[in-house]
């Protein structure tokens, strides 16, 4: 089997290596808000959904998640890739959503973090009252 060798291809090899060492990697993540409530979807392929730990303290979100890897002693390794290690992401959640009613899903290696927008915080109509004390609907000119 012809092999070839590419030294820049090794650089960034041991240069990813050293950043696995030192400590938890960012998930990648999209963040969006659908009507009522926003939605969290990150990558964690290949994580035990038992690994993956999601608290709320005040208003940071901490999702943390572990992909071990099932080692194979006693083999030659030709390559290896795929990575174990933590996995931590941290989100500064504001004001206007309901912590309280925060729900997770695992499926198909994606985590689906959906976050209720609180009551306080959706649109409403404010009625005008007159003078007179009848309240009337504000009308726009």
């Amino acid at each position: 089997m012809a092999m070839n060798f590419d030294p820049f291809r090794e650089l960034d090899r041991m240069a990813a290596a050293l950043a696995d060492r030192q400590g938890p990697r960012l998930m990648p993540m999209d963040l969006y808000r659908d009507g009522d409530h926003y939605v969290l979807a990150a990558d964690l392929p290949g994580i035990d959904p038992g690994s993956v730990d999601i608290d709320v303290d005040g208003q940071l979100l901490t999702i943390r998640a572990e992909r071990t890897l099932a080692s194979a002693n006693g083999v030659k390794w030709l390559a290896q890739e795929r990575r174990g290690g933590s996995f931590l992401r941290q989100l500064n959640l504001g004001q206007g959503v309901d912590t309280e009613r925060i729900a997770a899903t695992y499926e198909q290696g994606v985590l689906t973090v959906t976050i209720p927008v609180s009551e306080r915080a959706k649109p409403r109509k404010i009625e005008v009252s007159t003078a007179s004390g009848s309240e009337q609907p504000a009308v726009a000119a």
